[in-house]
């Protein structure tokens, strides 16, 4: 489907991917705007790791750093979502207050919660940093020994260890025709 002939909703939404690193937010973020395109939908992700790599890779990840890039995606979110366009947000955001904030800011929002046992986590490992934990390299990884609040009542909770990617889509989708977004 061309640019042109993409549907166009009067209100967006924002489907929040929450998880640690490994979990597999990054492959359900791909698969969703995958399906919602072919279903005609206009669609971005905001990707965490992207974000911050191209506008200040020099920041850090303090819990202060952490807050401002995760309002700072949070702001993205809310205007995309805000001019039709269904948001994709795949970010740790590993603090309950920052992901309630966003569901305030944003409006219509999705929490996903994408989980996996740390073991499966440990195993996919895409950007090495469990190893460089586990090898005391770095401190504070989230989900190992650093922070990370799991959501209490997410709308959606998927297994990546036990679902595959497009029963996860098929999960967030249903969610979101019950909550009349699509």
């Amino acid at each position: 489907m061309s640019e042109k002939t993409q549907k166009s909703l009067e209100n967006g939404f924002t489907i929040w991917l929450t998880g640690p690193s490994g979990a597999g937010k990054t492959v359900l973020a791909h698969a969703l705007k995958k399906k919602l395109k072919s279903m005609g939908y206009r669609v971005e992700i905001l990707d965490g790791d992207v974000i911050r790599k191209t506008l200040y890779p020099e920041l850090g990840f303090s819990k202060e750093a952490r807050e401002m890039h995760n309002r700072i995606v949070i702001h993205m979110a809310k205007l995309l979502s805000r001019n039709g366009v269904i948001t994709i947000v795949s970010l740790i955001s590993p603090y309950k207050a920052v992901r309630e904030y966003a569901r305030k800011e944003i409006g219509n929002f999705i929490e996903v919660y994408v989980y996996a046992p740390l073991e499966v986590r440990i195993q996919r490992d895409p950007k090495g940093l469990y190893k460089k934990a586990m090898r005391g390299e770095i401190k504070g990884l989230t989900g190992y020994d650093g922070v990370y609040e799991e959501p209490e009542n997410p709308e959606v909770r998927v297994d990546s260890s036990k679902m595959t990617p497009e029963e996860e889509v098929e999960a967030v989708l249903k969610k979101a025709k019950e909550l009349g977004y699509l």
